[in-house]
């Protein structure tokens, strides 16, 4: 198995203002917003993101396949499927990289923990989780991409299954290729992962 698997150390997601303006964001700020609004609501999403960075365990899994592109055909390994959306994403690739990171469990606990005691920051929690789960998918992707470039590949934007015409149901395909039961993420029938902060992606690279 040529898959890796990283647990990096949680004190990188550290968060900053930067990531508070992207909790507000998530709650339907404006980031210029969250610069402006009241002191109470400020101080709440600053809790929240405190809090959660203590209940973080960020892990992540990834591998890559050769890849092959006829028109809006894309196969790898014993995959093929037809995407307009994501055959343009991957366009002039011949590797890509599925990528599946979670930032645990204790992030679901604390949210359902606030969900029968604080509707308000319950909320915020979401948006919180919602965050480190984008904080660590893009830590992730930076890796890869410094990496591959060191290769001399050009590495394109990731790209989920769920956006544009990319059907949801290949999340069961990541699950079949890469072993996510190794960071603890789960796939349920309704196409849902276990724990809920987690991110699957295609990263494409190529000359």
């Amino acid at each position: 198995m040529s898959f890796t698997i990283l647990q990096p150390d949680k004190n990188i997601f550290l968060p900053t203002e930067e990531d508070f303006s992207e909790i507000a964001r998530y709650l339907g700020y404006r980031p210029s917003a969250y610069e402006i609004s009241s002191p109470e609501i400020k101080k709440v999403i600053e809790e929240c993101g405190k809090e959660m960075f203590g209940s973080i365990l960020p892990k992540a899994v990834y591998d890559e396949f050769e890849l092959k592109l006829e028109g809006e055909e894309i196969s790898f390994g014993d995959v093929c499927f037809s995407s307009k959306d994501l055959s343009r994403n991957l366009k002039n690739c011949n590797k890509v990289f599925l990528v599946a990171v979670t930032v645990g469990p204790q992030v679901d606990l604390l949210i359902r923990r606030y969900e029968k005691t604080d509707s308000v920051k319950a909320a915020v929690m979401q948006s919180a989780g919602a965050m480190y789960a984008e904080k660590l998918i893009e830590y992730v992707n930076h890796k890869i991409k410094t990496d591959m470039e060191e290769q001399g590949f050009k590495v394109k934007p990731r790209y989920s299954a769920g956006y544009g015409d990319v059907s949801l149901e290949l999340q069961k395909d990541f699950f079949r290729l890469l072993p996510c039961s190794k960071i603890g993420l789960t796939l349920m029938d309704t196409l849902i992962m276990a724990p809920e902060k987690s991110v699957t992606a295609f990263i494409g690279c190529g000359f």
